[in-house]
């Protein structure tokens, strides 16, 4: 015999749902599991109760429309008041308010199902907003718009215009986060309220405030054209009011490995890796060593490969000689084979008699 459904309205409803899903049903061998991505970051507790606030007003609104037909008589009117507040439609809701893969969402229902009956049978009418109700001043999940962390502190800027209008405070309306500024492009300061690196302001008011880019290499200008920069950015010098590009290959300012150049490139560089040939070098290519590499000589103004395969530089039996660049290696002859170390004939296999009745000699 099943136990008895517990007593509570979402203790019911789950009970319910699990003695279902616990039915017998046919055994199916699994396959092996696929490899799964790592499970995707809990939503904040405030994001999950305003999540089940919302599928709860949707679940009002259903449950009118489907109960409800809608017309003027007398006995509809008296209808919908005896449905409108009743616990069979507080149950209608409740059975539909969370995906039943919402795990968050389920957890919270079942530990927040007094105060959802309680708001539903005695607090409607002094608090019509199930969210501020519920999930502001009862779970103290959430803060008002504006504020964050545990006291609902304001963000900066105020609560009316957090970070200016220009940015989000972390953890608005939460009661994490910092309340950190996370300034637009363009924006900066602690409430967003200043114009970034690379902006100047356009125009400001008392209550607006717009940045607009300055010309390319400009840290700080007065305005978008060239001749207003006041500071360059990092590769950048100031020189009569214009950024000029600081070719670092040509300072100390560059830093390259021993086998590398230096490019100069706009506002940095980069360091390219010699060519093979060299031992250090001035630039890109054979001609630009300031050494040859070992298997290389100096013919010219370049550095080339060295053919040792020239002299006789493979003194094993039956051996030939292979160039390669900056290199060489011993090979076994045409016709030979390396074991262990040795080059030795290839043997050609003895034919069967099946194919050497095959051959044109064995007509003659």
């Amino acid at each position: 015999m099943a136990p008895p459904p517990p007593r509570g309205l979402v203790p019911a409803l789950l009970w319910g749902l699990s003695f279902i899903v616990s039915l017998p049903g046919p055994v199916r061998l699994q396959p092996s599991p696929i490899p799964q991505p790592s499970p995707p970051t809990e939503p904040h507790p405030c994001h999950t109760c305003r999540g089940l606030v919302d599928s709860f007003n949707k679940g009002l609104e259903r449950t009118i429309r489907d109960n409800f037909g809608g017309g003027n008589t007398a006995w509809e009117e008296e209808k919908l008041s005896k449905y409108k507040d009743s616990e069979t439609r507080l149950v209608e809701v409740l059975e539909s308010v969370c995906s039943k893969s919402d795990y968050e969402c389920h957890r919270l229902l079942e530990l927040s199902e007094e105060l959802v009956e309680s708001w539903w049978f005695h607090k409607q009418q002094e608090a019509p907003d199930l969210f501020q109700w519920l999930c502001s001043d009862s779970l103290k999940l959430c803060c008002p718009s504006g504020t964050f962390g545990p006291s609902c502190l304001p963000c900066p800027g105020g609560t009316e215009k957090p970070c200016g209008g220009y940015g989000q405070c972390e953890g608005e309306g939460t009661r994490g986060g910092s309340g950190h500024c996370d300034c637009q492009a363009g924006y900066g300061g602690e409430a967003c309220g200043q114009c970034g690196l690379g902006y100047f302001e356009a125009e400001r008011n008392t209550s607006h405030l717009v940045c607009s880019a300055c010309f390319g290499p400009c840290a700080r200008c007065s305005g978008p054209e060239e001749s207003n920069c006041l500071q360059c950015k990092k590769g950048w010098a100031l020189h009569h009011l214009k950024c000029v590009d600081i070719d670092e290959c040509g300072t100390e300012q560059a830093s390259c490995g021993a086998d590398q150049f230096c490019v100069n490139t706009e506002g940095s560089y980069e360091c390219r890796d010699c060519a093979k040939a060299c031992l250090g070098c001035m630039g890109a290519g054979p001609g630009r060593c300031k050494k040859c590499s070992s298997g290389y000589q100096q013919v010219g103004s370049k550095c080339l490969d060295v053919d040792e395969c020239e002299t006789e530089v493979c003194p094993g039996e039956n051996e030939q000689c292979k160039n390669t660049e900056g290199s060489y290696r011993c090979v076994c002859a045409e016709g030979y084979k390396q074991i262990e170390g040795i080059c030795v004939k290839e043997q050609i296999p003895d034919a069967s008699p099946h194919e050497a009745a095959l051959r044109p000699e064995a007509y003659i």
